[in-house]
């Protein structure tokens, strides 16, 4: 038997050392990792903590009952909205802020004011369901909205997004987004969700709803479902009026409820309240689904177990305040057993009706400290006991960031959606004598900028939407006489709705336009299809909204650098239903 040199155990002990070393440190490193996650916020906000217990000790009556009311905040309203806001919040100490619209960085200077003359650290919400832009469209990055992201089939995207979203909020110093939305969309004519919508399989919002909720809340925020107890099917904005729910117990729990209790089991940290008359669900007359006991504490609470935050979409609403005026909806919303109401029309009156309604026994103050107890606890959570105010500088460079941006690309090209795929474009050949028709605009835009370059052989004409039969009648002939046709349809109104807004002239005008030959492509929202009709084009692409994205993506298809993937989110007619997609 050969011996081994004395040599080589030297060298097997050192790499014994050097892999149990190796082994030590990333044994250290998951240790560490797992200490930094947040505990879990549901578990967490219903436990004891000091920093709750000592702050809670410190307020007064009033201002306990001041930590449930959130105050609107601007920065496009002038100093003087500015100034009124900080003494209301310096007079009443309220929980936190409702941010509206403004600018970044003069936000982060409101904010910082605001959190210097609060008596407890703000909570700071904000509804970003397509991310800062949705209130700060300049200076910062919009993601797609959730109809786009709804014909997306991977969802670790919405995941990554929802991550993305949490890095901005707490970059500007917010804490609480109001998304994602769940309503399930199945009224084409909806005028206040649409679009906002995942769309109308209850699976499909529930899972892109549960991923984009897992991302921010990983990422550090507290994310909160929408509308409950779903909104999805109504013909009423409850911004203007009181929407009627006249469905039956079990549809609202087969269809409207399943993603709130699915994500609830998943453990939603927050849910948003709706003002809607459902009467399935309470009887009483016009009583908003916020402002009901029934709704809020039997059903969400009691049978869907959900014990996290409730909140109440805003009170200033019509839906809310028509029928219960003068301050007896936030004392009915609070009795109703929310946490958080949403921009009281007036906080000060509302404290005092609170406070007015415990001394009665109309509400107990037991009641009362535990809800405040648990958004003193939510704030802890969020580090808010070891409060920094925001940097202001870097901010816009901060906000938006170039990996943001390849993220934002890639869901725009994962969502895209070939409703019918051709001759036209399989055979499409960059040399052919080619027209380039553009509807809704007046010259070109992302897409036809792109497009443009290829084409050795094209023709633009841009058709803005007004035009008369007369107009368009000899338009018809010389775009006819090109060997290949795109057909574009630009949406350009603020938010993609179900009816586009062309007359019936250019609608007729696309009508005939689209034929065997035809490209069409669509960055509008899918309904929209029921406006016009496209159904003849030989291929029909459907890339959901405008913004540039949207058009870098569907370029991409029409180049054939990209395979289209999307399906789409909800069934428009019998030819182009849910899951269509090819």
């Amino acid at each position: 038997m050969r011996k081994i040199p004395f040599i080589w155990f030297g060298f097997i002990f050192a790499i014994m050392i050097k892999n149990l070393v190796s082994f030590i440190i990333c044994l250290l490193l998951t240790t560490i990792s797992y200490a930094q996650q947040k505990a879990d916020f549901v578990t967490f906000i219903h436990q004891q903590h000091r920093w709750v217990d000592s702050v809670f000790a410190k307020l007064t009556p009033k201002e306990r009952i001041g930590q449930l009311f959130l105050v609107r905040a601007h920065t496009d309203r002038g100093a003087k909205y500015i100034d009124s806001v900080a003494k209301v919040i310096e007079k009443e100490q309220l929980g936190g802020l409702v941010v509206f619209q403004g600018g970044p960085v003069r936000h982060v200077d409101m904010l910082n004011r605001y959190q210097k003359i609060a008596k407890v650290p703000l909570l700071v919400t904000f509804d970003g369901e397509w991310g800062l832009g949705m209130r700060l469209p300049d200076s910062t990055l919009s993601f797609p909205y959730q109809m786009t992201l709804g014909a997306i089939q991977d969802n670790r995207l919405l995941y990554d997004m929802g991550r993305e979203v949490a890095k901005d909020f707490l970059r500007m110093g917010m804490h609480f987004n109001f998304a994602p939305v769940v309503d399930i969309n199945n009224n084409p004519k909806n005028p206040v969700i649409n679009f906002r919508s995942f769309g109308d399989n209850k699976f499909n919002v529930t899972n892109k709803g549960k991923a984009y909720m897992k991302g921010m809340v990983d990422g550090g925020i507290i994310a909160s479902l929408k509308h409950f107890p779903g909104h999805g099917d109504t013909d009423v904005d409850s911004h203007y009026d009181l929407p009627q729910l006249n469905f039956s117990r079990d549809r609202l729990n087969n269809l409207e409820m399943y993603p709130f209790k699915e994500l609830i089991n998943a453990g939603a940290p927050a849910v948003m309240v709706a003002h809607m008359h459902i009467p399935a669900l309470d009887a009483t007359p016009n009583i908003p689904s916020s402002i009901s006991k029934k709704v809020v504490t039997d059903i969400l609470r009691q049978e869907l177990g959900f014990k996290g935050l409730a909140v109440t979409d805003a009170m200033d609403m019509k839906g809310v305040k028509k029928f219960f005026p003068k301050g007896e909806a936030d004392v009915r919303a609070i009795e109703a057993g929310n946490d958080l109401l949403e921009i009281s029309e007036n906080s000060a009156r509302a404290i005092t009706l609170v406070e007015q309604s415990i001394k009665n026994g109309r509400l107990k103050q037991s009641d009362i400290d535990a809800r405040v107890k648990k958004v003193l606890a939510a704030k802890y959570w969020l580090g808010l006991h070891n409060y920094r105010p925001a940097n202001r500088n870097g901010l816009i460079t901060d906000l938006n960031r170039p990996t943001t941006k390849s993220l934002i690309q890639r869901m725009a090209d994962a969502s895209v959606t070939l409703l019918r795929y051709g001759k036209s474009l399989h055979n499409f050949d960059p040399k052919q004598h080619t027209a380039v028709v553009s509807v809704g605009i007046a010259q070109s835009q992302d897409f036809e900028k792109g497009l443009a370059p290829r084409l050795t052989d094209a023709q633009n004409f841009y058709i803005n939407g007004t035009e008369t039969a007369e107009q368009l009648k000899e338009l018809i002939k010389e775009v006819r006489d090109h060997r290949q046709i795109v057909l574009v349809v630009h949406d350009n109104q603020s938010r993609p709705r179900s009816e586009l807004n062309l007359s019936d002239p250019v609608k007729d005008f696309i009508d005939k336009l689209a034929g065997r030959r035809t490209i069409s492509i669509l960055f509008t929202n899918p309904y929209a299809l029921n406006s016009i009709n496209v159904g003849r084009s030989n291929t029909i692409i459907m890339a959901y909204q405008n913004d540039d994205f949207m058009q870098r993506a569907a370029l991409k298809v029409v180049l054939k650098q990209i395979r289209p993937t999307g399906k789409l989110p909800v069934t428009v007619n019998k030819t182009f239903s849910y899951g269509k997609g090819l």
